[in-house]
């Protein structure tokens, strides 16, 4: 689970990524998860958008594609959105620490 700190820190970072991932009218298909995964092959911080004719609420959609890779989701914005899954080896983004409470 991402704490504030660690979100507004990859938000930061994702300002310069181009959107990776569409889902359009058909919503969170297999196929949208498939291309997630792909992009999640090579990068550890995705964007994707949601098109305007999409069913639903973003952040539903968002929050289901997250749960079928795997990822968390960092933030939703309108209509895009932010997903995280850090490398199991060698991860490439060190996120900031947790502070311990006392």
């Amino acid at each position: 689970m991402l704490n504030s700190k660690q979100r507004a820190y990859l938000t930061g970072l994702s300002n310069d990524l181009e959107p990776v991932v569409n889902i359009g009218v058909a919503g969170v298909t297999p196929e949208v998860v498939i291309s997630c995964e792909e992009a999640f092959n090579t990068r550890e911080l995705l964007k994707g958008s949601i098109m305007k004719m999409a069913p639903g609420d973003p952040r539903e959609m968002a929050e289901t594609l997250a749960g079928r890779t795997r990822s968390q989701l960092v933030r939703v914005i309108g209509r895009k959105f932010i997903l995280y899954r850090p490398f199991k080896e060698n991860p490439k983004i060190v996120l900031p620490e947790q502070k311990k409470r006392v």
